[in-house]
């Protein structure tokens, strides 16, 4: 049985990932920071799929959490099959109304996170000629719209340059970007949703198994749903300028994903 190791796994996206690749029948290596929802989540995955579900506790904005999963991946009698970054979280605010620590915070969990936890995946799954490794991005990375935009835009180009220089070694990389998901990701930011039209609203399950479909055939970018892909084609050919102003403006109303 090969083995994931999922972070922030214990909701939204990870958790769809882990209910997934569950029932399909990988063993897990589940990480976030709440031991408890860590423990539960993994009993129940255990007593359903009949997995066997590793907790490790992890704050990824501290380097001794980035270490302890680093370490984890680099474990060569264990070995880990594929990676998914899916940390993550948001800022409530505009650019200099966010507090600089938690700017700071946030590029912590968002690259160095993903930078370190990538390549130390990566160089045990090139040694083994094979593995896989998904950045949860978003496709606020397309937009111009501050610190978790970049951030986001950060774990694409990453990716993509990863999987060009890894190209023929047996290790899959791909970055996969969302839109909006019924996730905590905003009430934990403190940002409302009432006024997000219903229609741009992504079930978590089926992004994931579009991502998985997306991993096994090659692609370095998902951007899984018909009407996301729709609206990325606009954005393409929309000049900066004025993507810029429709972003500042839709990143106020609707927040940061």
């Amino acid at each position: 049985m090969t083995t994931a190791l999922i972070t922030g796994s214990t909701a939204g996206i990870g958790a769809a990932f882990a209910r997934r690749l569950a029932a399909d029948g990988h063993n897990l290596v589940l990480v976030a920071r709440d031991t408890k929802r860590l423990r539960e989540q993994a009993t129940e995955l255990h007593d359903r799929h009949g997995i066997e579900a590793e907790v490790l506790t992890a704050d990824l904005s501290e380097d001794a959490g980035i270490e302890s999963v680093a370490a984890r991946l680099g474990d060569r009698k264990n070995p880990v099959d594929l990676l998914v970054n899916n940390a993550g979280f948001g800022n409530k605010g505009r650019y200099l109304d966010v507090s600089m620590a938690d700017e700071l915070t946030m590029l912590k969990v968002h690259c160095e996170a993903v930078l370190r936890l990538t390549s130390a995946a990566a160089e045990a799954m090139r040694e083994r000629r094979r593995g896989g490794v998904v950045n949860v991005a978003s496709v606020a990375a397309f937009l111009p719209r501050g610190t978790y935009g970049a951030s986001k835009a950060w774990v694409v180009q990453f990716t993509q340059g990863a999987a060009k220089d890894l190209a023929g070694s047996g290790v899959r990389m791909m970055a996969l970007c969302p839109g909006f998901v019924r996730t905590e990701f905003h009430e934990r930011a403190g940002m409302g949703t009432d006024n997000i039209p219903g229609w741009m609203w992504l079930d978590a399950d089926k992004l994931v198994t579009a991502a998985l479909q997306d991993l096994a055939r090659g692609k370095t970018v998902s951007v899984p749903d018909p009407r996301y892909k729709a609206l990325m084609g606009v954005v393409k050919v929309t000049p900066r300028g004025l993507l810029g102003g429709v972003s500042s403006k839709a990143g106020r109303k609707y927040g940061p994903q």
